[in-house]
């Protein structure tokens, strides 16, 4: 019944099956959203770009106020509602919640991973008492980026409620198959006139690619 997805992503619909325990009640229209919301899930990479839009130097503390353009994109590659963060210094971090399946799930005899689901949590910078944080997405809520009704159904919030539950309790997720689930935290010193791409590899690792801006781009202004 699953051949619709293709072999590639059979694993991981046995998995949500397993997890939610609902394939028998579904409504069609939940079954939709069902199937929508495992096309999210097996995205391959999670995107977001930022870039400086201001920043100064302090000459009596020689600390630097960094506002940054953060604009995440949503599993289909489109973006969301850029956000602006400012930030008494430039090491900026971003908390990141990284959910990985058990490597036991497999496909005719091929190891097949489930695809790592990534979240945004948090953008930082740490000083002390002086630890600075933006919230971009909150435990229990549904990730802007995975979105399926606008607003969620009653069915989606259960979906993803059940996600947080299992996602952030060892021994719950333990029983459904999920391998770990832990908080990565990849950051960079920002600087103006380049742009850092945060990406999520096949594997679920994170890194930070940057590139100069276009010259087109240079000296406009951004916002």
């Amino acid at each position: 019944m699953f051949k619709w997805l293709g072999k590639s992503f059979r694993n991981l619909i046995l998995l949500v099956v397993f997890f939610f325990g609902l394939i028998g009640f579904f409504k069609f229209k939940d079954f939709l959203i069902f199937r929508q919301i495992i096309h999210n899930l097996k995205a391959e990479s999670r995107i977001a770009e930022v870039l400086v839009t201001e920043s100064s130097l302090d000459e009596y503390t020689r600390k630097y106020t960094t506002t940054i353009k953060f604009l995440e994109y949503d599993v289909k590659g489109k973006p969301l509602k850029a956000r602006y963060f400012t930030f008494k210094g430039n090491l900026i971090q971003f908390q990141t919640l990284v959910v990985r399946f058990d490597d036991k799930y497999i496909e005719e005899g091929h190891r097949m991973k489930g695809k790592s689901i990534f979240l945004f949590l948090k953008a930082f910078v740490l000083d002390g008492k002086n630890t600075q944080e933006f919230l971009i997405t909150s435990t229990e809520e549904i990730p802007e980026g995975y979105k399926v009704g606008r607003p969620p159904t009653t069915f989606e919030k259960e979906i993803w409620g059940r996600f947080w539950k299992y996602a952030l309790d060892p021994g719950a997720r333990a029983r459904v198959g999920i391998k770990n689930a832990q908080i990565e935290a990849p950051g960079s010193v920002f600087v103006p006139g380049t742009i850092y791409t945060l990406i999520i590899e096949h594997d679920g690792g994170i890194r930070i690619d940057t590139r100069p801006i276009p010259e087109i781009l240079k000296d406009e202004n951004i916002r």
